[in-house]
């Protein structure tokens, strides 16, 4: 029995809250995060934990064994950490996590890029609109969509995140162009399921609401581009999804003057005195990208309070 694997597993499972979520963040299956515990319990002579048909609760002896197998697997990082440092070039793997559409548009391709300059380092995109945490699931590196609120994470401010309302030229022509968002209700205007029942925003003082009816209503920013460039109607998506499109023409931008304030973006990642040479790395690469990047970019210990965009 691999000792160290073991406690890894054992500390994901109560971290995690279940066998199947401890599985995936592992790249395990169920059937063996259970074989592990077992055996675990096996060789220690004792139960660790107290299992449900949802949920598995510590023992005493397990909640002893969690805190010193997490105390002792922080060390073995620290110790690896040390090596890692040494390495002329980055290697390992980096779990990096992103909102749905800001993360295929936009980090992807530098993921891409940063691979070929650095193929010692695996790096693993999960792209969510849920908030992770970086500590309990792993990750090395998120990026967040919202305000700062305190914590302890390290945050390096991106371009903020802007919508822009579009459609077609074949649209336009055809039905002529809106000049207030009062004139989308004569429109096909295109919907995200996410916006729920209300997508209201301020401009001022005064609140606008993309229209409740649309001729299509997708769950995919992706989608909704593809439908508006074949000239299905008006659309309300983030500026880094449809910025080729407009620079090549195949969208056009309007009511511009409507358009929701943006919204600051962040990347964040935990506080260490010795940071990885392979998460600074690929943080750099990121923070370098043009169409990233802020007028100024400066470090900040903040942590997120995470109003993410659904879209």
């Amino acid at each position: 029995m691999d000792r160290l694997r073991s406690m890894e597993v054992f500390v994901a499972v109560v971290d995690m809250g279940t066998f199947s979520a401890a599985a995936q963040s592992l790249n395990l299956s169920a059937v063996m995060v259970g074989k592990t515990i077992h055996q675990l319990e096996d060789h220690l002579k004792a139960r660790l934990l107290n299992r449900t048909t949802r949920r598995q609760n510590l023992t005493d002896a397990g909640t002893a064994f969690y805190k010193a197998a997490r105390d002792i697997l922080a060390q073995v990082k620290v110790a690896e950490d040390s090596i890692e440092n040494m390495q002329a070039t980055p290697q390992g793997l980096l779990r990096v996590s992103a909102p749905d559409t800001l993360g295929s548009a936009a980090i992807a391709p530098l993921l891409a890029s940063y691979s070929l300059q650095h193929p010692g380092v695996h790096v693993e995109l999960v792209l969510s609109n849920e908030r992770v945490n970086l500590i309990e699931e792993r990750f090395d590196l998120a990026v967040r969509i919202g305000p700062l609120a305190d914590t302890h994470l390290v945050a390096r401010p991106l371009k903020p995140y802007q919508m822009v309302i579009c459609a077609s030229p074949e649209y336009l022509a055809r039905t002529g162009v809106p000049l207030t968002m009062g004139d989308l209700d004569s429109h096909h205007c295109l919907g995200h399921l996410a916006f729920g029942v209300r997508n209201a925003w301020h401009v001022g003082e005064v609140e606008y609401v993309w229209p409740q009816k649309t001729t299509l209503t997708t769950n995919d920013g992706h989608a909704l581009r593809a439908a508006a460039i074949a000239g299905a109607g008006v659309i309300i998506q983030p500026e880094v999804l449809l910025a080729n499109d407009i620079q090549r023409g195949l969208l056009v931008r309007i009511l511009d003057p409507y358009l929701p304030p943006p919204r600051p973006v962040n990347l964040v990642y935990l506080r260490d005195s010795k940071p990885r040479r392979k998460l600074m790395s690929l943080v750099q690469w990121i923070l370098r990208d043009h169409a990233l990047q802020r007028v100024a970019i400066a470090d900040s210990t903040h942590g997120i309070h995470d109003a993410s965009s659904p879209v």
